[in-house]
């Protein structure tokens, strides 16, 4: 089992005992990119504990608020509904090329993954129209064209920030703000890259797409 499984379950026995009231992802590229530059080269437990209480101290790196019980629980079903998803897609792909003898039971395992995605996507959508914030979050999400279910529950779970900071603030986070690069000739072209990695398992969004 990796450490960043076992992140979740730290994290809420931290909050239960009110050690911690937010949280720093340690395991982004960044980190190991400070290692090199240090000259950490290497890499054991130790090294990786010493190696983030210097960046913690020379970076200060920004806390994300801890999410609620009631957020785990939706950000859980949601990673759930995409797993259902990823399976499904793998099993379709697989019939096309299936022999015979099997061709049956691949379509009686992508029947039954359609019911439980399904039964997933009834549950997301029953947490949030039980919770008077999320519902009036949801509301406001899906008057925008080209938004649905889908998006506005991964944004509720994933980026709790939603409401906290500002448009160019929002967009950076998420990583489809555009960037600069100007360094010798190069002048003018900006590029979007970055982005935290809860973000990154988004579906990618076509606003004036899906407005057509």
């Amino acid at each position: 089992m990796r450490a960043s499984d076992l992140q979740p379950l730290l994290q809420g026995c931290a909050i239960q005992s009110g050690v911690i009231n937010g949280s720093w992802n340690p395991f982004l590229p960044q980190v190991r990119d400070f290692a090199k530059a240090s000259g950490h080269l290497a890499k054991t437990d130790a090294l990786d504990a010493q190696v983030l209480a210097q960046l913690a101290e020379v970076m200060h790196p920004q806390l994300r608020p801890l999410p609620d019980a009631d957020t785990r629980v939706l950000a859980a079903v949601l990673t759930r509904r995409r797993q259902l998803v990823e399976m499904l897609t793998a099993e379709k792909n697989r019939l096309l090329s299936a022999a015979a003898p099997i061709r049956k039971r691949v379509r009686v395992h992508i029947a039954w993954l359609e019911r439980e995605l399904d039964q997933t996507n009834t549950a997301l959508a029953e947490a949030i129209r039980h919770s008077p914030v999320w519902r009036e979050k949801d509301d406001l999400l899906q008057s925008v064209p080209g938004v649905g279910p889908v998006v506005t529950s991964t944004l509720l779970a994933s980026l709790p920030e939603l409401d906290t900071l500002t448009n160019k603030q929002i967009a950076a986070l998420v990583g489809v703000a555009p960037r600069n690069r100007d360094s010798g000739t190069l002048r003018g072209g900006r590029t979007v890259w970055g982005g935290c990695a809860r973000c990154s398992i988004w579906p990618p969004l076509s606003p004036p797409g899906s407005i057509r």
